[in-house]
């Protein structure tokens, strides 16, 4: 049985002031001839289906065309919600679509979805959309739910998940093997990063799966062992992913304990791309190659240029930043460095921070509070 794998479509997204929906219609047009193809069974959407939860009209028009080019083409789908979307809108009409191979499940009403496919045999398919702990806490209150894990653990529990069945499952969420971290690529990372621990699910949850089809990180990337995937968005939606290759993940289960993975490169309309250089070098014209892409470029002029964005995109119209690395912005990042680098203590930090976020100074209740709570968390000495 054939699986593609795919995540984070983020339908109507914006590259600075550049509308992607041309570009997002080109790729999803590769990934139905790729299912087309190699003959798919089911399409596995991980999540992050629109970029906002008020997707614009054009947004909405393009996924309604790629769904009802898969269910022409007889490939059922599997979707499920991620935070960028809205779940009440992303679920509405999916019992009636489901009679044409779509299952969507967009919002978690305390039991885990699943449905099943034929094909040498059963293969259970469990759909978990993005889930907070105070939403499973309300469905279980007796059950101690402090974090995500937590709450992934409980939805998990009481699921009855047969461990001796083929069970696949699809979910939207920040996870990541024993001792490491997932390698971030694109708007989903500073989050991530900033949220800490409370997040993060450790891997070793999905062990009643013989594969999991995550989404959330932009990166193509395993969570701990080869069957825990990421598929990574198919376009590359920040500066961060220049370097990331795009693609979807071909999923063969056989019989239980056999899944093979196969990662099938996409080709962008229009590829992303950071050039590096003088205005002079990177503007002659036998240096210029592809002048549709997205264009990053690093200046290297030591006197900042009049209007370079106006002249770059002349060359190459679709620029999305210019910024400078020269010896004014080397002196200027060693003198951050040295700022940011100043021994403080835990309170000054924490106070910096509080005033950055609400503009005015943090009371000594809140601080005996968040240092009361860093002690337990080993951050610091209570004492201190």
């Amino acid at each position: 049985m054939k699986f593609l794998h795919l995540a984070d479509l983020h339908l109507g997204r914006s590259l600075g002031e550049f509308r992607l929906l041309p570009d997002q219609r080109y790729i999803l047009e590769q990934i139905l001839c790729i299912a087309k193809e190699r003959a798919v069974d089911a399409v596995l959407i991980a999540g992050d289906v629109y970029d906002k939860p008020v997707p614009g009209e054009e947004a909405v028009q393009l996924l309604d065309w790629f769904l009802c080019k898969l269910s022409e083409y007889k490939i059922r789908t599997f979707l499920i919600s991620g935070n960028h979307d809205s779940d009440e809108r992303l679920n509405f009409g999916s019992r009636l679509f489901e009679a044409n191979g779509l299952c969507i499940a967009a919002k978690y009403e305390g039991s885990l979805c699943r449905r099943q496919m034929e094909e040498y045999g059963k293969v259970n398919v469990y759909l978990l959309p993005f889930v907070k702990a105070s939403q499973v806490r309300h469905y279980f209150p007796d059950e101690k739910i402090n974090s995500y894990e937590d709450a992934v653990r409980t939805v998990f529990k009481h699921a009855q998940i047969s461990p001796g069945e083929r069970n696949l499952l699809v979910a939207h969420q920040f996870v990541a093997g024993k001792g490491t971290e997932p390698l971030f690529g694109g708007s989903e990372s500073a989050a991530a990063v900033n949220v800490g621990l409370v997040e993060k699910i450790c891997s070793d949850c999905f062990e009643a799966f013989d594969y999991v089809a995550l989404g959330h990180i932009h990166s193509s990337q395993q969570a701990g062992r080869g069957e825990i995937r990421y598929a990574g968005s198919p376009l590359k939606y920040s500066l961060s992913e220049i370097k990331n290759d795009k693609s979807v993940l071909l999923v063969t289960l056989r019989e239980k304990g056999f899944v093979c993975v196969e990662s099938v490169p996409l080709k962008p309309l229009r590829d992303m791309r950071h050039l590096k250089g003088s205005m002079a070098q990177l503007l002659d014209k036998q240096n210029i190659r592809s002048p549709k892409d997205f264009i990053y470029a690093t200046l290297t002029d030591e006197e900042i240029v009049d209007d370079a964005m106006g002249i770059f995109q002349q060359y190459y119209p679709n620029t999305v930043k210019i910024d400078y690395d020269n010896r004014y912005t080397a002196e200027t990042e060693q003198t951050d460095l040295t700022r940011i680098t100043q021994k403080k203590s835990f309170a000054e930090w924490i106070a910096d921070f509080y005033f950055q976020m609400y503009g005015c100074e943090i009371g000594a209740e809140e601080m005996a509070v968040l240092k009361e709570a860093a002690g337990e968390a080993g951050v610091m000495d209570e004492t201190a």
